[in-house]
């Protein structure tokens, strides 16, 4: 069953992402995490973890962006999807999500903290969906986005995905968080 994007934002609730796509949060766990505990600092507790779905179209991406914790990504339908990953020592890496393991995909993957990350859809006229998981929980004050004026700055040797991924201005929704 591969229905059409439209049909999952409609049925799961699913509400346009300042970097791009469509999400709805799923879970916050009751538990809750402080600073003190942690090698980051937040601005006050966290939940343990979240857990989002997101559903990516083709021609749309997730713009780059970091967080302040980790996010382990789960594959669940559609076409495969891209997570593209600009590690905290510069490196990139691209990981595709799906199910088809010949092909190099896999069904789940970490994006570890501090790393600049974005996704976009493998195939055209498709979309992904997948679900995400945030530990310590995602909040939307350790949520940064980025324009490539900024990432260019930082990695110029990553100019081809920057451009492709980087919003040129920041939209009006995502400036302050």
């Amino acid at each position: 069953m591969n229905r059409n994007p439209e049909y999952w934002i409609k049925h799961l609730g699913l509400e346009a992402h300042p970097e791009g796509g469509y999400y709805k949060s799923t879970y916050r766990s009751p538990e809750q995490i402080s600073d003190k505990e942690l090698s980051v600092t937040f601005n006050g507790p966290r939940h343990l973890y979240t857990s989002i779905y997101f559903l990516l179209e083709s021609g749309d991406v997730s713009h780059f962006h970091r967080l302040k914790s980790d996010e382990l990504w789960y594959y669940h339908g559609g076409s495969g999807l891209t997570v593209h990953v600009i590690h905290e020592d510069g490196t990139y890496e691209e990981v595709k999500l799906g199910m088809d393991l010949e092909k190099g995909e896999r069904p789940q993957f970490l994006v570890p903290k501090h790393s600049i990350f974005g996704s976009s859809v493998m195939e055209k006229d498709t979309f992904s969906l997948v679900g995400c998981m945030v530990s310590p929980g995602f909040d939307f004050q350790d949520f940064e986005l980025f324009t490539q004026k900024e990432l260019l700055a930082l990695y110029p040797q990553h100019k081809e995905i920057i451009l492709k991924l980087a919003y040129e201005e920041l939209p009006f929704a995502a400036e302050g968080k």
